[in-house]
């Protein structure tokens, strides 16, 4: 049975579906690491990971993808993936103790900038200046989101609040580097793949954090935590459905949906509400990020017409 929905169209739901499972996530990452709970972000990133991994597995069942789906030609590419990744999510995790949920995923749409600036100095892409004019706007956006943190004179700003802008900032990089990797294994592994290496390769990871003061859960918080795991590969599984059925510059847009969602249920389950600083620099960097998607846009189908043109007509 046919769809009425056009495949973009269904590409964008996935897309939406998949930021609000993943902004969900991060709000039961946050729940857990109140100070009444203090789950620390190392056992916050193995529940994650490790129950991601079912999720995935069962997936690639049903999509009868289970004996090829798995397979690597580059492990060491997914153990750098792995470290990258990690790094991300744990710092990531941490940030959401000491920030706002709004806040902190402000910051996080650093990421996909510095993904622009990383991919000409590590994969030799042509990085022309419009695309660094908007990075440039973008990190300023940034910046004002970080102001509030820093404060406005000496002692004037809270430690733990600079603290989290900093770690966030981190999350950020590694991120961006995370994915650059990502970018690399593309090439020669399915996507089953990477999603799946990168669960392992971060529950193990994360174990190494066991000795600096994992927290026995009471049964409420061990729900909580293994349901961010469960979303974690629902999140996974909707953001790779959705890239089958749109191009990356039509669905890119839509990861700033999650600003929407941050603010709403930080306003409605943590009490926080955005300031003006961390309304202004968001949206500062959410144009610069779409205006670099729409500029790619018009460059692939500039090229695309190109490519048409070339050819000869038989």
């Amino acid at each position: 049975m046919t769809s009425g929905l056009s495949s973009p169209l269904r590409g964008i739901l996935l897309k939406c579906a998949s930021v609000t499972v993943f902004t969900v996530m991060a709000a039961l990452v946050k729940a857990t690491s109140a100070p009444e709970i203090g789950v620390p972000p190392g056992q916050q990133v193995f529940f994650r990971s490790l129950f991601a991994v079912p999720v995935i597995l069962a997936w690639l069942v049903w999509r009868r993808e289970w004996r090829g789906g798995l397979h690597s030609v580059r492990p060491m590419g997914h153990v750098y993936r792995g470290l990258a990744g990690t790094a991300a999510m744990g710092f990531g995790f941490w940030a959401l103790a000491l920030l706002p949920l709004p806040e902190a995923t402000a910051i996080g749409y650093a990421s996909p900038l510095l993904v622009v600036v990383f991919a000409g100095m590590f994969l030799g892409e042509d990085v022309r200046a419009f695309r660094l004019g908007m990075v440039a706007l973008g990190l300023c956006g940034v910046l004002i989101v970080l102001s509030p943190q820093l404060g406005s004179g000496a002692g004037d700003a809270d430690p733990a609040r600079m603290l989290g802008a900093v770690v966030a900032l981190t999350g950020a990089i590694c991120t961006a580097l995370a994915m650059i990797f990502v970018r690399k294994l593309v090439q020669v592994e399915r996507t089953s793949a990477i999603v799946f290496w990168f669960s392992i390769t971060a529950s193990g990871l994360s174990l190494l954090t066991l000795p600096f003061g994992w927290v026995l859960p009471d049964l409420p918080t061990l729900a909580l935590l293994v349901t961010t795991g469960l979303l974690g590969g629902v999140g996974q599984i909707l953001l790779t459905s959705a890239y089958r059925h749109a191009d990356a510059s039509v669905i890119a847009p839509f990861d700033y949906v999650s600003m929407l969602l941050a603010v709403g249920i930080g306003w409605w389950f943590f009490a926080e509400v955005p300031g003006l600083p961390v309304i202004l620099g968001a949206a500062i960097v959410i144009l610069a990020g779409i205006m670099i998607i729409w500029r790619e846009r018009k460059l692939g189908l500039e090229r695309a017409a190109q490519r048409k043109a070339s050819t000869p007509q038989g």
